[in-house]
């Protein structure tokens, strides 16, 4: 098949706009590159010189392997680049020095993130999400777009933009807290605060109604709005899944879990809603050219959240680290937007690093790890709506640990930068191979 610069198929019926975009064929969605091709994106996350740290010292093993291999930074670039497109990778994701994309002999996609919730959160101290309702939240995120996004408005080669990585929407490996508690234990003088409290009133025609389902110590709302700590009377699994059918059961019989659950949807549904409406538009008002490609979210979220996403983005992302990628890929069909899995990746235990921490599954060898990313993707390229995938990441991680003790056998290469050759020569073949793959998904599905 003929292809672009970019390594997208030639299709008469598409035309370049100059930048990438989304198109539908025969029932399948795309990226469409800036020359008209059909476009998948086939990443990488985390291609760096100095990718990771062990723990919390100055030691970057991988960048002292690359020191002597390489010579200098520009030479590392370019080898590198050649290296992933020679891999038929096409596109250098999230955390990654985006000067490799047109260091070698083919121009590749860039995929960054620009942290805006992240970084209001971490401007706000403590907050485990950021308080969407605070005037500040939107003057901050605009100030944040236009530092981050003005200069690549007009960069062919950027395929899209990350708002966020892996945000707090609702219980997780992380905690048990829903968002509606988060907020309600925002200080009292919050909006956010303020304002879970004002929706929860206006639900409730009045306090005792309200408090048969919460049990707070309080006697009137104003009492409510000073409690210090406020507590949940129940707690829930992780959306999706198994557990979404065990929370059904556990509402069938108690009336009060069931109302709990319906506070908690509703106004996770409205904060997704304002968060992705106002991180949109700034992006969006700094830079119209291109895609936003979603929040990388870090689980399948609740179905309002969902929603939320659908209605505003360009490109809903996500990762996923599990065998079958399936079922989350369905539950984000429902929105008929394209989906990217922004991370996954497999482990093998040959790889002589302890695999203690990390997310995903653990497989006994290289054989397995490969077999493993050619099930994953092929499966995943099935579905019409998935538009690219995302390899966690470049070089494997230090065995003594990074600076969240992460030790773990994700890489492409060693942290030697030698290549796992079993690995690599199946990327390349089913890299080769993804959009005819992908062009028969809509043979069989309909979105």
């Amino acid at each position: 098949m003929q292809r672009t610069r970019w390594g997208g198929v030639v299709d008469d019926g598409l035309t370049g706009s100059g930048f990438f975009r989304v198109a539908e064929r025969n029932g399948v969605l795309w990226f469409v590159d800036p020359d008209g091709g059909r476009f998948l994106s086939k990443g990488v996350n985390a291609i760096r010189f100095d990718p990771e740290r062990i723990g919390l010292t100055d030691r970057v093993p991988y960048a002292e392997a690359c020191r002597v291999k390489y010579g200098n930074l520009h030479a590392w670039r370019t080898a590198i680049s050649d290296r992933l497109a020679s891999w038929n990778f096409n596109t250098v994701g999230c955390w990654s020095d985006e000067l490799v994309a047109s260091a070698g002999s083919q121009m590749l996609a860039n995929a960054p993130t620009i942290e805006l919730g992240a970084s209001f959160r971490l401007h706000r101290r403590g907050q485990i999400f950021p308080d969407v309702f605070d005037p500040e939240f939107a003057a901050h995120i605009h100030a944040s777009a236009n530092k981050r996004c003005a200069d690549r408005r007009n960069d062919p080669g950027l395929l899209g933009t990350f708002i966020d990585n892996e945000l707090y929407w609702s219980p997780d490996w992380r905690g048990a807290d829903e968002l509606l508690t988060v907020f309600l234990n925002f200080p009292s003088h919050l909006p956010g605060r303020v304002a879970a409290i004002s929706r929860l009133q206006a639900h409730y025609r009045d306090f005792s109604q309200f408090n048969a389902v919460w049990r707070t110590p309080a006697r009137s709302w104003e009492q409510l709005g000073r409690i210090e700590h406020i507590v949940a009377p129940f707690f829930r699994m992780p959306p999706g899944g198994l557990n979404d059918a065990l929370e059904a059961k556990a509402n069938l019989g108690n009336p009060a879990r069931e109302a709990f659950c319906a506070d908690c949807d509703t106004f996770v549904a409205v904060v997704a809603d304002k968060y992705f409406e106002l991180c949109v538009s700034a992006i969006k008002a700094v830079d119209p050219n291109h895609l936003v490609i979603g929040s990388r979210f870090g689980y399948q979220p609740l179905p309002g959240v969902v929603a939320a996403a659908g209605r505003h983005l360009d490109v809903i992302s996500f990762n996923r680290y599990d065998f079958d990628p399936l079922p989350v890929i369905d539950a984000y069909a429902t929105t008929g937007k394209p989906c990217l899995i922004s991370e996954f990746s497999f482990r093998g235990d040959d790889a002589g690093l302890p695999n203690s921490r990390g997310g995903g599954p653990r497989v006994a060898t290289q054989t397995e790890r490969a077999q493993a990313f050619e099930r994953y993707v092929t499966a995943a390229l099935g579905k019409p709506n998935v538009v690219g995938y995302h390899w966690f990441e470049h070089a494997d991680q230090p065995a003594e640990g990074r600076f969240d003790g992460e030790d773990s056998n994700f890489g492409i290469v060693t942290i030697q930068d030698d290549v796992y050759d079993e690995l690599t020569r199946t990327m390349t073949k089913v890299n080769a191979a993804a959009e005819r793959i992908h062009a028969a998904a809509g043979a069989s599905t309909v979105i």
